[in-house]
C-alpha cells in the first residue's frame, strides 16, 4: 500500500512493485487504477478517509504487507513571512498524513506479526534548507517518528525505516507552493528557491528511488535510514562529523 502514488516517485515505485509481482493499494486524491496498480481514494490529512482506504484494501486482500508512506508537498518562503495556516498545512499532509497512515495499518500488522512501514523523508530532514524550513521541518519530524515507533513496534516485527531523496526530478517542483512575502527584506530568497528547484529538475530519476524503496522493502535485516543519491550520502555523512556550525553556514553560502 503507498500514498501518494500517483505521480513521481510514488508512482515509479508502486510500477517497481507490480512489476516484481506484488499487488499494489495506490492511495491519493486524484489517482486512478491503471497498469496493475489498483487506485483508492484517500486523503491522508483525514484520519477516517484513510481508515476508509484501509478498510477497501483489506476488502480485497487479507494482509497489508508493506506501507510506503509517500504523500506530500512542499512549500517555499521565509520564515517571518509564512502563514501560520501555510506552515500549519504542511505539517498537516506531510507529518500528520505520516501519522494516520501509521496509525490505521499497525493494527492490521500487529495482528499479522509482521509487516513493514517505510516513509519518504528528504535529506532536508538533517540539512535544513533555507527558505524551505517547513519542508524540513516536517521531514525532520518523520525521522524523529519512524525512529521512535520502530522501538515501539519491534516485539511485533514489524519494520520501520525512511529514505531520504535528494534532488530528484518530478512534478514536485511545480506543485511547490512558493510564498514570495517579504522578499524585500530577505532578497535572496527567489534566487535561493530557483537554484534549489534548478537543481531538483536536474536530478535522480524517480526510479532510482523506487529501487530503494524495494530492498528496504524486500531484505532480510534493513537500515532505518538511506540516503537516495550517491552525492547526497557524502553530504549526510560529512553532516555527522564536521561542526555543525560550519555544515550549516556552508549551506547558507550554497543558497
Amino acid at each position: 500500500m503507498i500514498t501518494g502514488g500517483s505521480s513521481g516517485i510514488g508512482l515509479a515505485t508502486a510500477m517497481l512493485f507490480v512489476d516484481k509481482g506484488w499487488r499494489v493499494f495506490e492511495l491519493s486524491r486524484h489517482g486512478k487504477s491503471h497498469d496493475g496498480i489498483e487506485h483508492v481514494d484517500c486523503d491522508v490529512t483525514k484520519p477516517e478517509s484513510v481508515q476508509a482506504a484501509v478498510t477497501e484494501v483489506l476488502r480485497q486482500t487479507e494482509t497489508i504487507d508493506v506501507l510506503i508512506s509517500n504523500a506530500g508537498y512542499g512549500i517555499s518562503g521565509a520564515i517571518e513571512f509564512t502563514a501560520l495556516e501555510d506552515a500549519k498545512r504542511q505539517m498537516d499532509v506531510n507529518f500528520f498524513g505520516a501519522l494516520n497512515s501509521t496509525q490505521a495499518v499497525l493494527p492490521v500488522m500487529r495482528k499479522q506479526q509482521r509487516g513493514r512501514i517505510i516513509y519518504t523523508s528528504s535529506v532536508a530532514a538533517v540539512l535544513p534548507v533555507p527558505y524551505q524550513a517547513f519542508y524540513s521541518a516536517s521531514k525532520a519530524a518523520i525521522n524523529a517518528m519512524a525512529l521512535a515507533l520502530a522501538n515501539e513496534v519491534r516485539a511485533f516485527h514489524i519494520y520501520v525505516g525512511c529514505l531520504m531523496p535528494g534532488d530528484v526530478a518530478t512534478g514536485f517542483t511545480a506543485a511547490r507552493d512558493k510564498s514570495e512575502q517579504g522578499a524585500e527584506v530577505y532578497q535572496n530568497v527567489n534566487k535561493a528557491v530557483a537554484a534549489m528547484e534548478k537543481d531538483e529538475q536536474n536530478g535522480m530519476k524517480p526510479v532510482q528511488m523506487a529501487k530503494i524503496f524495494y530492498r528496504m522493502a524486500t531484505r532480510p535485516n534493513p537500515a532505518p535510514f538511506y540516503v537516495g543519491g550517491g552525492v547526497y550520502k557524502v553530504f549526510c555523512f560529512l553532516n555527522r562529523i564536521l561542526p555543525t556550525r560550519f555544515v550549516n553556514w556552508l549551506e547558507g553560502v550554497m543558497y
